[in-house]
């Protein structure tokens, strides 16, 4: 995979072992106990696509979607499945970045020494994460041995059993019901995907702009994380006179303009899919979860405040500040237009990408309805 001289642009094996290495161990728990876990969290990822199909009407009766398997996994386990995503994901950016290496034997030293940097500061970030994420619905994941996934181009549910363990334990609410909740907010990421066929290629392909619009020069990489220091720091500036760019993340700030334009529109994306999950997670909670608003009151208290000081830096660093805004935020656009236009209303957003929602209507959701459900002048 995109490599000169044998040297690979990303040390992969080494993001995987740094990130398994450093990763902290999941709570203690026998091994009878594990097994009843991963069993339970089977049964309902089972019972949630009834439930969770039922409540959206996102698949007509009699049709069966794509199948795609759920996985219980442990920290390693989503590590591996992350890094296997992010190999398929990156392959052009790597491979524009190969075009421009120096050749030689300077460039393949250059690309050794670098590809095992990147992979150790991936795997640092991988590391971070694999503690922290309850489930994931893998939009882009290559099939492994150890990791299947769906026969058409990808698609698997993953469910971290040590991380829900983790979460349920410290919140202390009902460990069943807590499961079961987790197992809903998944398992509609699973129904978004498999129900509106053409939106895993959609995101794909934002994705892959995003990428290609990035800046591979390094003088010009290293320009831009200079400004970005200083618009941080505000260095140079007196008070009152600090940039559009203070109170952002890293992340945003060294986005060329082009990426800021597909970053709005992937930001607007993954808030409705997340806001949906959401609201869906809540609608049918009450039915079927006996003790939903004491998980939801402490998950949200959770999700807010997080778990230390350095974790709300990284948070801050890395951009994943948005992450909790695009779940409020895009509650907020669902909720309304549900109680605007009804389920079937809202179902209309997923007609074609025209009818996805844009950021500023995430933000003001009768926009959206009057755009996507005005009446045709006669």
């Amino acid at each position: 995979m995109t490599s000169i001289g044998g040297a690979e642009m990303v040390d992969w094996n080494l993001a995987v072992a740094t990130a398994t290495r450093l990763v902290r161990p999941g709570p203690e728990i026998s091994r009878e106990e594990a097994r009843a876990v991963v069993a339970e969290l089977r049964r309902h990822a089972k019972a949630s696509e009834e439930h969770v199909r039922s409540f959206t009407r996102m698949i007509p009766e009699g049709h069966e979607p794509e199948d795609t398997p759920v996985l219980v996994v442990d920290r390693a386990g989503w590590i591996k499945a992350n890094v296997a995503g992010f190999r398929e994901l990156l392959r052009p950016l790597l491979g524009k970045m190969q075009d421009r290496r120096p050749g030689g034997p300077g460039g393949a030293v250059l690309g050794a020494v670098g590809g095992k940097v990147t992979g150790v500061e991936l795997g640092m970030l991988l590391s971070f994460l694999a503690s922290r994420v309850l489930g994931q619905y893998e939009t882009f994941a290559p099939a492994t041995r150890e990791l299947p996934a769906s026969a058409k181009g990808g698609g698997r549910l993953l469910l971290v059993a040590p991380n829900i363990v983790h979460v349920e334990r410290e919140l202390d609410v009902d460990p069943h019901d807590f499961r079961l909740w987790v197992a809903l907010h998944e398992e509609t990421h699973r129904t978004q995907f498999t129900g509106v066929p053409w939106l895993r290629d959609h995101l794909k392909g934002e994705i892959q702009s995003f990428l290609e619009e990035t800046d591979v020069d390094p003088m010009t990489v290293v320009e831009r994380l200079r400004e970005a220091a200083q618009t941080l720091s505000g260095a140079g500036r007196p008070e009152g006179e600090r940039g559009e760019g203070e109170g952002r993340s890293l992340v945003e700030i060294v986005q060329t303009p082009a990426q800021r334009e597909i970053l709005g529109r992937l930001t607007a994306v993954m808030s409705l899919l997340e806001g949906h999950a959401d609201f869906v997670m809540d609608g049918v909670g009450p039915e079927i979860v006996g003790s939903v608003a004491e998980i939801r009151e402490k998950f949200q208290q959770r999700r807010a405040k997080g778990a230390s000081r350095l974790d709300q830096a990284l948070r801050k660093l890395l951009g994943l500040d948005a992450k909790l805004r695009q779940y409020r935020d895009g509650e907020r656009f669902v909720s309304a237009v549900v109680g605007e236009v009804g389920m079937d209303g809202f179902n209309r957003v997923w007609t074609s990408p025209n009818t996805l929602p844009t950021k500023a209507e995430i933000a003001s959701p009768a926009d959206w309805i009057a755009r996507v459900h005005r009446k045709p002048e006669s």
